[in-house]
């Protein structure tokens, strides 16, 4: 039975990854899996609405099921309601895009964002993706309030990715990304330009409370041409208040509120390295 269930997740986190589909052959071979298997995984997913195939071609493709379940639960959690005003704020007056991701484990997902950018170059991702921790300025971020051990063990787990896929300035060790992640702990905020992206510059700021680790991540991104380093040091003081003051509300959002408790949790019986 496990097989079967990690089978049809393999097959819903890849489609998600390719939002035009994806032929069944294709499915098989990147999941290393028969395609017979495969095609009865996929008939069920199709029967129970969370993947279709599109007309006049042999492509699956994810349905709007997910989409909806994942909405609904941000909904009912309160992390948008509690969060927007701050977001909305933060993005008048920085004038780019500003983001919150969650930490939900071992992962950590954008969730709600705000575009401060009204004209010109925009950056403006898609949501609900997870957070490349060796090279976003929000996993630098997050990274930043978790001992070291912590934290080499999750890029580890996640890994460094391959160099096409990122920017050119991305770490390329371990070493490197510890070393960014140590700077950004002593500033209390992470800078990133051309690590992500290229020509895209971000910082984070963890959202905790004091001595524990985050429970959320607070990012401010745009392109470098105009969000340069002396920028981003400016906007340093209002990004790490809105943190705090989203840390502060936080107490309101049953999601939040677990994941406090499991920061807290995580931070018994270690020496605190990083406080805000």
């Amino acid at each position: 039975m496990n097989g079967v269930l990690e089978r049809t997740l393999g097959i819903l986190e890849l489609l998600s990854q390719h939002g035009e589909g994806m032929e069944l052959a294709a499915i098989a071979d990147q999941l290393d899996i028969p395609r017979s298997a495969v095609h009865r995984l996929l008939a069920d997913l199709v029967r129970l609405g969370y993947v279709r195939q599109a007309r006049g071609h042999g492509d699956y493709l994810l349905s709007t099921k997910l989409v909806s379940m994942g909405l609904s639960y941000l909904s009912n959690t309160g992390i948008v309601d509690i969060a927007q005003p701050l977001l909305n704020r933060l993005a008048e007056v920085s004038g780019e895009l500003v983001r919150l991701s969650v930490v939900d484990g071992d992962r950590l997902t954008w969730v709600a964002r705000a575009q401060g950018a009204r004209q010109g170059l925009r950056y403006d991702p898609d949501m609900g993706s997870d957070a490349r921790l060796s090279c976003s300025s929000s996993g630098w971020a997050w990274l930043s309030t978790l001992s070291e051990d912590e934290g080499l063990g999750l890029v580890a787990k996640q890994g460094l990715g391959l160099p096409e896929q990122y920017g050119p300035a991305a770490p390329t060790s371990l070493q490197a990304v510890m070393q960014a992640v140590r700077e950004s702990r002593d500033r209390g905020y992470s800078i990133t330009t051309d690590t992500y992206t290229a020509g895209l510059s971000a910082m984070s700021a963890p959202v905790r409370f004091a001595g524990q680790s985050a429970f959320g991540v607070l990012t401010i991104a745009g392109p470098t041409v105009r969000f340069h380093a002396q920028r981003m040091h400016s906007l340093g003081p209002e990004l790490t208040a809105t943190a705090a003051q989203l840390a502060a509300l936080s107490g309101a959002s049953p999601f939040f509120q677990l994941t406090g408790a499991a920061s807290s949790v995580a931070a018994e019986g270690r020496k605190p390295i990083y406080a805000a």
